[in-house]
């Protein structure tokens, strides 16, 4: 990756990402997120050389500029999280790449999508609680950030919250699915023992 070309045309194939030109100095683009109109991505020229603004966390933000010289910390941006990279040849494209992708996903993941990811992956036949699906989610403290998740779940078909269950193995409010004994219904259906509205967690919990 040589060109302000190169960078922005990546960064275009991003899913829902567009170009803007907020700045008045106009060799300054701008790649942002459709779904929250955030940039990820700044492209400009700066002592000869075309240079990249990209978001990261403070420890990743710290490996890169440790591992190249040709990154430092944010020009004209906050120096925890934000670096220049400077396309001077000395960065290989894959990293380049890989810098862009991680600002990206800082400012279009949130916990709400992780904890959504996490449900994804509990196995049919098995349940996770809500501290579990938490700590996957990388948010182990926000036990009931995920009931609020779940509770507002966007596509119930392809993220299955039925799994979830209380650290007790007690099955949410009987009325929280749309009806009562649904979600004691759906596990059933896949092979899971509802007793009183609890799941024996020693038989049925995702390890």
């Amino acid at each position: 990756m040589k060109t302000r070309q190169d960078a922005v045309s990546f960064a275009l194939t991003l899913p829902e990402t567009y170009e803007d030109r907020p700045f008045s100095k106009a060799d300054w683009q701008v790649l942002r997120s459709r779904e929250n109109g955030k940039m990820f991505l700044g492209v400009y020229e700066k002592d000869g050389f075309v240079c990249l603004n990209v978001k990261g966390a403070p420890a990743w933000c710290d490996f890169w500029r440790r591992a190249y010289k040709a990154v430092t910390p944010g020009w004209h941006q906050n120096k925890d999280h934000w670096n220049t990279s400077v396309l001077d040849g000395t960065v290989p494209e894959a990293d380049i790449r890989k810098m862009i992708e991680d600002s990206y996903r800082c400012v279009t993941d949130t916990a709400a999508k992780r904890i959504y990811e996490a449900v994804k992956n509990i196995p049919k036949g098995k349940v996770a609680t809500y501290g579990q699906v938490a700590a996957m989610a990388c948010e182990p403290k926000m036990a009931r950030a995920v009931g609020n998740a779940l509770h507002k779940n966007p596509d119930p078909s392809a993220i299955p919250c039925h799994r979830v269950v209380n650290a007790a193995g007690e099955l949410a409010g009987r009325f929280a699915f749309g009806g009562a004994d649904v979600q004691a219904e759906r596990l059933r259906a896949e092979g899971v023992e509802v007793t009183e509205y609890r799941v024996d967690l020693k038989k049925y919990q995702m390890k």
